[in-house]
């Protein structure tokens, strides 16, 4: 199958493709990615000289580049990571969250329906249901109720892939996430900021009271959530997927500092994030019933495992802290 991978430079678009290409050899791969800050080839080192793999440095908003990549490598199928994903950063500056959120995935989505792709998985998060209690979970039924531009430009995504499938027929499928850990996440996010900081003994910023829970799950398990889905997953249908691990953003840094031998007295309380979701928590039986799909790796495994990829991994993280990595591609490629 010719698979378009939108995003695979990314933190989970680059795990999942080192997933299949190192248990799958029945995926061509092509990874269209437009290399912003997050984005780091360096992640798919071990793909290079896969002859199933190709790399294509460009952005989803461009409908010519769209439909040269479809005609020429007959992509029969698309996943779409592809996504400005900081809320931070979606707070300080909304359009081009919904430039590539939106426009790029109706840019995938048209030429998908042009050249009859046979499913399209858009990978999505449980931040478009909006905040919860104390208690409850988020359904697949829970209405969309976003907070914040980056969630709202994921939900309008998401609408936008429904209604291709409801108006023209496209086998859409959507995935709603938690959230991530694991190898190469990018420096800005909660668990590799805190490792970093805590390494370089810097200050680790908590928003808030550090009460803000969050359902955590491992990228690996995720990766193979988003197989299944893709491969067995109903047309028109959304499937959550989450480990059932909730956590409180402090007691994720408090244990991360007692992993790595270091002080509490790193730990700053800072102003808050504005409209700052309370509670996000995933209910993931329908993946689970339907699917047969269940997490694999237990938080307290999985995070010391992470913890470990990041002090073995001290030459990567370096280099996008310094900015060195965004070379990466002018050395590989001859151009960036």
């Amino acid at each position: 199958m010719n698979v378009l991978v939108a995003g695979g430079a990314g933190f989970i678009g680059s795990n999942f493709i080192n997933y299949i290409l190192s248990t799958r050899d029945d995926y061509l791969i092509v990874n269209l990615d437009k290399l912003t800050y997050a984005g780091n080839l360096e992640n798919l080192k071990l793909c290079e000289k896969n002859k199933n793999y190709h790399f294509v440095k460009g952005d989803i908003t461009n409908n010519e580049l769209a439909d040269y990549l479809f005609k020429k490598y007959e992509i029969n199928f698309v996943i779409n990571f592809a996504a400005e994903s900081h809320v931070d950063r979606s707070i300080l500056g909304s359009e081009v969250f919904y430039r590539t959120n939106v426009i790029g995935t109706n840019v995938l989505l048209e030429a998908a329906r042009r050249y009859n792709v046979k499913k399209f998985l858009q990978v999505s998060t449980d931040e478009v249901y909006g905040s919860l209690g104390s208690t409850g979970l988020f359904t697949e039924q829970t209405p969309l109720s976003p907070n914040s531009p980056y969630s709202s430009s994921k939900a309008a995504a998401d609408m936008a892939a429904l209604a291709v499938h409801h108006t023209y027929g496209l086998p859409v499928v959507i995935t709603r996430c938690s959230n991530n850990y694991g190898p190469f996440q990018f420096p800005e996010k909660l668990i590799p900021l805190m490792i970093i900081n805590s390494l370089n003994n810097k200050k680790l910023p908590v928003y808030g009271d550090g009460l803000y829970v969050r359902d955590w799950i491992y990228v690996i398990d995720h990766n193979k959530a988003v197989e299944l889905v893709f491969e067995k997953g109903r047309a028109g249908e959304v499937y959550n997927i989450g480990a059932s691990r909730e956590m409180k953003n402090i007691d994720i840094v408090k244990l991360i500092l007692n992993k790595l031998g270091k002080s509490e007295e790193l730990i700053e309380y800072v102003k808050d994030r504005p409209g700052h979701d309370r509670r996000y928590a995933i209910d993931s039986s329908k993946i689970q019933n339907e699917l047969g799909w269940k997490p694999k790796f237990e938080f307290e495994q999985a995070i010391d495992s992470t913890i470990d990829w990041y002090l073995q991994n001290k030459n990567w993280w370096e280099r996008i802290i310094s900015g060195e990595y965004k070379k990466y591609y002018e050395v590989q490629y001859g151009i960036y």
